[in-house]
Formats: structure tokens, C-alpha cells, sequence
């Protein structure tokens, strides 16, 4: 059957229409007119004749278009010459392994007579991802030694929570370590670093080691293009999944140093662990990030994504909205912990742009919150399971229209509350 225009038109109005509002965690919201652009796509990509799903990633047409999307993210985040911008998959998880294995053969050739109990990767944990990241460098790191820099549980008032980023005072970095991770903004717990870097929350890079090139890592995966990357060319590799801020899932954007992106066959005649080819940084960087066929329309979304940015103000213009918004959520929380129906999970100061975690206290009343949020269009705010509550996720294509009618849903259900007995209020998690 073959719709007319009018009605094709009438079609797409009406799913629009029936859109919900997204808070969810991730895979995230997408700008509207980024998917019907990629709808589009999907049936004619760069008016070849065949669909972004099924035209060969060799072909002129997106070839053209993967360098065109490095070069976008180049210009919006100022990324440096010294660096380079790779396409990749398997997301955070597969980096937790990649970055471990590349830099502990960078180590290798820089160091290669030194035994591997001498060689030292430094974690910082301030929630769950960088948890994990440090529980997969243990496993692969063939002797050497795993060092927390710095782990906020211990600063919390049971010992177990993730619900600060740790003061300066709290960091104890190795002298010379095959690398220095931290994850910017932690999606679980919801706490991130601040930008401000007079604030204590900040990350503490006047600690680092000084007069070498940094080994330093950094996840950013639910907070990448929201904002600008503080120190981005001091870093050795940051990387993120599209999947929040500029994209679907698939594709992983890694960001790496060149001094990074090593032999890594050399490394391992020296006596590194093997790196597999599909993890070797080197391998995307000489074929010019097609050794193998990308995440095509993973890629064709995060371009149409990217150019929108870029019309809109780009990072600038993200910044000030995303700040805006973060704010308004923040505000009513306060509101709600003042009349005992709302607890937030992060202490003041460490609290996530990206993902606002907050318990709604009194018996049932969670589940309340969650039906009158469904009801209202608002779907994604149950938190994750190992930490529970709500959690309000304000990526990039969240509007400040869409935050303003969940903040007025809150504030009315504030109003509507009954304050919780004392002997319903449980702890915080």
C-alpha cells in the first residue's frame, strides 16, 4: 500500500503525537526532527538510491560522511591535532578492557625491563561504572598492581554508598602509572564531577604527576557533548557511547592521544598482554576507522545529531540549557526534602547534571509517583535497581518544556503528599 504525501504526513504527525516524554537512562531521548530526518535515511541515504541500513560502509557516500562526523565532533569539542577520534563498538564495558590492555603495552615500551608487579593503573570509584572499570583492569592486568586512588564509599555515612565525589585530600596517585582512570559523570549513582575546578568537587588535576604526558582516562559516556570537557588535551583517552547525548546504541566514540595508540604486536614480544585486533586502538587509526564494517546508522544519527548542534549554538548552547534544567530539577528536590516527602541520593556539590537521583519517601510512595508520572506521559524515572528511588535523566534532547511539566508534576505531587511517618521513612541506600 502507498500512502499519499498528505497522508504520509498526517501518519508522522500522528506518531509524533503519540511520543511520550523520555527520562530514561539510556538508550536516551533523540531530537524529533533528527528521526524523522533519519527515517528518511533509512530508505535514501545521501540521495544514493539505497538506505543508510543497507549501503556498503566502502562506498563514496559514507565514507564521505563517517569523516565528516569526526570532523564535527573535532570542531564542537576543540579536540587538538595531537589527538585522534576513533569509531568504535561494544561501549562502555568494552573500554573498561581496551583502554586496560592498549596502555598497559604503551607501559610495556616505555618501560620494558620493569617487572609487572612494579607497574601500578591508578582507579578513582565514584559509583558503579568506575567500579566495574577497576574490576575488569584486576582481570587483565597480568600482575600488576590495581591501585584506588580514591573510592567515595568511604566517605559516605554507612561506608557503602556512592553519594559524593571525593575532596582533593582524598587522592592518592602513583608516581609514574600505566594509567590514571575516572568516570566524569556516573549514571547509576548520580554523582559527578564539578566543572568549577575551585570547587572540592572537582577532579584534582593538580595531583597528577607533573612534567610527563598524562596517562589519563576518562569515561564519559552520559555526559559527552552536554558540556565542554575540562583539560580534554590532557588527557590520554576519554570515550563515550553515543547512546545518551548523541545517538543510538552502537557505537562508541573514543578519543585518543597518538602517543596512545601503539604497536601493540611490539608490546607483546616485550611481554604485554596480547591486545586483540578489535581492541587495538592502532587498528581503527590506520584504516581510517573501517577495519571492519561500523555501526552505520549508529553513525548516520550521531552526524544528523551533531549538525543540529551545531545550528542550535553547539556546546555553548548546550551548556547554558543544560544548567538551566539540572537547576529547575534541583530546586523542587530541595522543595521536597524541606516537607519530608523527597530525599536526594548525592550529597550538595556532587549532584549529576545528567541524572538526578532522589528517593520519594513514605510507604507506596514511590509506585505512586512512577502511575502519576505514566499518567501524565512521563515514562524511564524508576532508578536503576542496585540503588532504587527515581532517577530523572535530562540528556541533551530533553527540553526545558519537558523539564518544566515534570518539575510541575513534582511540585503538585509535594503539595498532594502526605509527609511520611518516621517509621516510614527507610534509610538512604
Amino acid at each position: 500500500m502507498q500512502l499519499t504525501n498528505q497522508e504520509a504526513q498526517d501518519s508522522t504527525k500522528s506518531m509524533a503525537e503519540s511520543r511520550v516524554i523520555n527520562f530514561g537512562a539510556g538508550p536516551s531521548a533523540l531530537p524529533e526532527p533528527v528521526l524523522q530526518e533519519a527515517a528518511k535515511g533509512l530508505l535514501n541515504f545521501d540521495n544514493s538510491g539505497i538506505g543508510i541500513a543497507e549501503i556498503s560502509h566502502r562506498s563514496k557516500e559514507f565514507s564521505a560522511y563517517i569523516a565528516g562526523v569526526e570532523q564535527q565532533i573535532r570542531e564542537q569539542l576543540s579536540v587538538p591535532p595531537t589527538h585522534s577520534i576513533l569509531f568504535l563498538q561494544g561501549g562502555g564495558t568494552g573500554q573498561f578492557s581496551a583502554v586496560v590492555l592498549n596502555m598497559l603495552a604503551r607501559h610495556r615500551l616505555l618501560h620494558p625491563n620493569l617487572p609487572d608487579e612494579e607497574r601500578v593503573l591508578d582507579y578513582v570509584l565514584t559509583g558503579s561504572w568506575s567500579k566495574a572499570a577497576a574490576q575488569e583492569a584486576a582481570r587483565l592486568a597480568n600482575g600488576a598492581k590495581v591501585n584506588i586512588a580514591a573510592d567515595a564509599r568511604t566517605l559516605s555515612d554507612d561506608g557503602k554508598s556512592f553519594d559524593r565525589i571525593p575532596p582533593h585530600d582524598a587522592y592518592k596517585f602513583s608516581k609514574d602509572p600505566v594509567l590514571i582512570y575516572y568516570c566524569e559523570n556516573e549514571t547509576v549513582s548520580g554523582t559527578e564531577f564539578s566543572h568549577d575546578e575551585k570547587a572540592p568537587e572537582s577532579f584534582p588535576f593538580e595531583l597528577l604527576p607533573q612534567g610527563t604526558l598524562l596517562p589519563l582516562v576518562a569515561d564519559y559516556s552520559s555526559s559527552f557533548m552536554s558540556r565542554p570537557i575540562p583539560r580534554l588535551a590532557d588527557h590520554a583517552i576519554i570515550y563515550a557511547g553515543a547512546q545518551k547525548n548523541l545517538g543510538p546504541a552502537g557505537l562508541t566514540i573514543v578519543i585518543v592521544r597518538q602517543d596512545c595508540i601503539v604497536d601493540v604486536d611490539a608490546a607483546a614480544k616485550l611481554g604485554a598482554v596480547p591486545v586483540p585486533t578489535g581492541l587495538a586502538y592502532k587498528t581503527y587509526a590506520e584504516k581510517a576507522n573501517m577495519p571492519n564494517t561500523p555501526p552505520t546508522f549508529a553513525v548516520y544519527v550521531t552526524g544528523l545529531v551533531l549538525k543540529r548542534n551545531a545550528e542550535l549554538g553547539g556546546l555553548a548552547y548546550y551548556e547554558a540549557a543544560n544548567r538551566r534544567k539540572q537547576q529547575k530539577v534541583y530546586d523542587v528536590l530541595r522543595e521536597g526534602e524541606k516537607k519530608g516527602v523527597l530525599k536526594g541520593h548525592v550529597k550538595p556539590g556532587s549532584g549529576s547534571w545528567m541524572n538526578i537521583v532522589f528517593n520519594v519517601l513514605g510507604d507506596g510512595a514511590e509506585a505512586r509517583f512512577l502511575a502519576g508520572a505514566e499518567a501524565n506521559g512521563m515514562k524511564g524515572l524508576k532508578g536503576h535497581r542496585s540503588v532504587g528511588g527515581i532517577r530523572v535523566s535530562l540528556y541533551n534532547a530533553v527540553t526545558e518544556e519537558q523539564v518544566d511539566k515534570l518539575v510541575s508534576y513534582i511540585r503538585d505531587f509535594i503539595a498532594e503528599a502526605q509527609p511520611p511517618l518516621p517509621s516510614e521513612i527507610a534509610p538512604a541506600p
